[in-house]
């Protein structure tokens, strides 16, 4: 169940940025009334997580996940593109992440 709620918190904070980027410098309220429930909801998650599992790990994977899925959402949604270099980035990522789950 605690990865559920890691999964869960990262899909929010994802969403949090995503309305955080909307929200034009906090010029929209839809958005920052999103991001504010987005980041509230993913801290809230990721407390049920942490009651079993380590904080490294779940930090690690929280931050390391939803980095890379904020970037996909960054190219779906607003077009932003990456290099080489970027996506070099991210499969170390992935792989730092792997890593660490796999020592659980």
């Amino acid at each position: 169940m605690s990865y559920l709620w890691l999964g869960l918190a990262i899909i929010m904070e994802v969403f949090g940025s995503t309305m955080l980027k909307l929200s034009n410098g906090f010029k929209r309220w839809l958005p920052v009334v999103g991001l504010i429930a987005g980041y509230g909801l993913a801290f809230w998650l990721l407390s049920y997580s942490l009651k079993s599992l380590p904080l490294g790990l779940v930090y690690a994977t929280w931050s390391g996940v939803g980095t890379i899925l904020t970037v996909l959402t960054g190219m779906w949604i607003f077009k932003e593109r990456m290099n080489r270099q970027a996506w070099l980035g991210m499969a170390i990522l992935i792989v730092g992440i792997v890593m660490l789950n796999a020592t659980k």
